[in-house]
């Protein structure tokens, strides 16, 4: 099955992500390090059954066996690259990858005790229906918990490239505010599927980049909103940008390792008893 035939997730992460490699550059290694976090947030129990919803390349669902005894772990992505990386690193047989979309998951009702989502909620435009579809296959009494940035306000490695673009183009579309991304948006669209002991939180991690090249290279790939918009400028306009984030990201000091706090907005939900 291609990712061609399956629903659309939505445009801007279809359009956005599909390079396994690049998405690694650009997501996969702060994903890896918010992982854990988020999976000490959510919870964890010896014995279940754990679906991973956006898995990507596999950063929470390699993660997952290291802090529980767990039955079963099911990773799904709608991008068959990423899904393929992933498989290609597995060597865990409680661990599965399918590829599918998170609006229309292909599991039963109740098949998982618990259900989780890193960083993808905010790349869906119709993201509520994912948060329902978790819902429905997380059995009574489990839980349901996901994590997205927080753009706005808590990721400074994107805005420094936003805020100097704004000043450079004036057209620049400016991505703070997707999905689930504003105060207690997510813990209202949990509630709002009826999963009750809503909690949301805030979760913190370092970026850490070797040098500055290491800083923009990912940019460069194409991969990802941001990526999307540097690599569709003209080279002159591109360079220019480069340049000025470049300032800013040496802060008038020598080139070398700079450490970036990013900020991610945790929610989690129980599913109701019958």
């Amino acid at each position: 099955m291609t990712s061609s035939s399956l629903p659309s997730i939505g445009d801007a992460l279809l359009n956005n992500f599909g390079q396994a490699d690049a998405y690694d550059q650009v997501m996969g290694r702060w994903s890896r390090r918010l992982a854990t976090p988020l999976i000490a947030f959510g919870g964890l129990s010896d014995g279940e059954r754990v679906l991973d919803v956006g898995c990507g390349t596999g950063s929470l669902t390699f993660a997952l066996p290291a802090l529980a005894k767990l039955a079963t772990i099911t990773g799904i992505d709608t991008t068959e690259a990423f899904v393929e990386a992933a498989r290609a690193r597995n060597s865990d047989p409680r661990i599965s990858f399918d590829v599918g979309d998170a609006r229309a998951l292909p599991y039963a009702d109740a098949a998982f005790d618990r259900a989780y989502s890193c960083l993808v909620l905010h790349f869906v435009p119709d993201a509520a229906k994912v948060v329902a579809e978790m819902r429905r296959v997380v059995r009574p009494g489990g839980w349901v918990a996901a994590a997205v940035w927080d753009s706005y306000g808590g990721q400074t490695f994107t805005r420094m490239l936003w805020d100097v673009a704004s000043v450079l183009d004036p057209a620049a579309p400016l991505p703070f505010f997707p999905p689930m991304t504003g105060p207690d948006e997510m813990a209202e669209a949990f509630r709002r599927t009826g999963l009750v002991e809503v909690e949301q939180t805030n979760l913190v991690i370092r970026m850490d980049f070797a040098s500055f090249d290491d800083f923009w290279a990912p940019f460069e790939t194409g991969e990802g909103p941001h990526g999307k918009y540097v690599v569709g400028l003209a080279p002159d306009a591109r360079e220019r940008l480069r340049q000025h984030v470049r300032r800013v990201f040496l802060g008038n000091r020598p080139d070398g390792a700079r450490s970036m706090a990013a900020v991610a907005w945790a929610c989690r939900g129980a599913v109701p008893n019958a």
